[in-house]
């Protein structure tokens, strides 16, 4: 089998095909897949540059990076009886998706729907399971409520627009060029502000939008709009912050450590007190540790399924790179022009 591993933290090029041993036969809850696709996320940049901490504390090096996949049963463990050989197949991994050859419980395996792609498949899951958490668990988003999300032509972004919708919710999408913008629509924004990188005019345009303020806002940016996300909610609100993508220079490859200490200086520290009174609340999660929850996992998945057989949610739109090119794709994810999701190509 191959995959791909990095030996150290570094720039695309420390990215290295390899190829290894074929993993071991499945235990009895386990799936073997033959790998089509390997979803592609900006926390697989983050753990590039050593920056994810999740990663080092799990894994360590030589890393495989990768959290979802799309592929076909090559092979069953004794207790697994719904999956058969080359049934096409999805499913998340706590690391490790970036290989050619995967052994997963059955609990991380779901049957792709008819109307998906493998590709599509392979960018599904990721976006979909953090958009749930931050918007459902953590937001509790309702009917009739004002939501923000930044971002709202990626992959995370556009299903929270997709499940906002679903919830019956007012959502205001905020993208960073006039190219998204329609993306942003698609997935279900009622309106969408264009915010180039420094620009503060999406500000009014959000207030104009609720006035009364934001049910819950949804920001993966960093420093750049935390403050304003926080000021912009209604009473009560909830902030969540599920990323800090601003700290990071646009196709840089490298770490910029005088950006990253910058953009650390300039993040907001909410002070609970003021949280009290304002009756303002903020949440932070990282979808990593989350994976060992199975009846969460169950859960969202379930809904999902079910949202896409009645054609209520859809797969974003995917661009696909060669898995020896994986570098390739790494730099179109940190350009921060791309409109979904990048996925590799096994």
């Amino acid at each position: 089998m191959k995959r791909i591993v990095i030996k150290k933290p570094g720039s695309w090029k420390a990215l290295e095909l390899e190829t290894c041993a074929d993993p071991p036969e499945p235990k009895a809850s386990e799936v073997v897949i033959d790998t089509a696709y390997s979803g592609v996320n900006f926390a697989d940049v983050v753990a590039r540059q050593g920056l994810y901490e999740s990663a080092n504390k799990q894994i360590g090096y030589p890393m495989c990076l990768g959290f979802e996949w799309s592929g076909r049963v090559a092979a069953v463990g004794a207790d697994v009886r719904d999956l058969a050989v080359n049934d096409e197949v999805f499913g998340v991994s706590k690391f490790g998706g970036y290989a050619s050859r995967l052994v997963l419980d059955r609990r991380f395996v779901f049957k792709r729907p008819a109307s998906f792609s493998l590709a599509e498949a392979a960018a599904f899951p990721v976006a979909f399971l953090t958009a749930f958490y931050g918007l459902v668990e953590l937001g509790a988003a309702k009917k009739g409520q004002a939501v923000l999300v930044h971002s709202a032509a990626g992959g995370v972004g556009g299903a929270i627009a997709q499940l906002a919708r679903a919830r019956g919710c007012r959502v205001f999408g905020v993208v960073g060029s006039e190219h998204k913008k329609d993306a942003a629509l698609r997935f279900g924004c009622d309106a969408v502000s264009v915010k180039p990188e420094g620009s503060r005019t999406w500000i009014d345009e959000a207030r104009a939008f609720a006035p009364e303020g934001y049910a819950v806002v949804l920001d993966a940016n960093g420093a750049e709009t935390l403050r304003a996300s926080y000021n912009l909610l209604a009473t009560p609100g909830r902030l969540v912050i599920y990323g800090f993508h601003t700290m990071f220079r646009r196709g840089g490859g490298r770490t910029d450590w005088l950006r990253l200490a910058w953009q650390w200086l300039r993040t907001p520290r909410f002070d609970p007190l003021a949280m009290t009174n304002d009756n303002k609340a903020v949440f932070g999660f990282n979808l990593s540790y989350l994976f060992d929850e199975a009846e969460l996992l169950e859960r969202a998945m379930g809904g999902f399924l079910d949202g896409v057989a009645q054609g209520q949610l859809v797969a974003p739109p995917v661009v696909e790179v060669p898995a020896a090119s994986v570098g390739e794709a790494h730099q179109k994810l940190e350009s921060g022009r791309t409109v979904g999701k990048v996925v590799l190509r096994w």
